[in-house]
């Protein structure tokens, strides 16, 4: 998949979902995906991103404000030694 492939795929997922892009922190959302699937194992990375966006949302937290989940999630990941 190309950078382009992404972002139309995001543009139109948005859409289908009735969600604007512009209050999104995708970028934050990829790179906690990131540290998940390199940290973890690569199916952690969209539970991951689920789970920010979960525990976002039940904050009252904004698409944009997602920057404390984030954080911590990204913090396990790395020192992740597993269980």
């Amino acid at each position: 998949m190309t950078e382009n492939s992404l972002e139309q795929w995001v543009v139109a997922l948005a859409d289908e979902l009735g969600l604007d892009l512009a209050e999104v922190d995708v970028s934050a959302l990829l790179d906690v995906a990131a540290d998940a699937a390199h940290s973890v194992i690569r199916p952690a990375a969209p539970l991951t991103t689920f789970l920010v966006g979960y525990a976002a949302g039940r904050r009252g937290a904004t698409g944009a404000d997602i920057g404390p989940e984030c954080a911590k999630a990204s913090a396990l990941a790395k020192t992740w030694a597993g269980a």
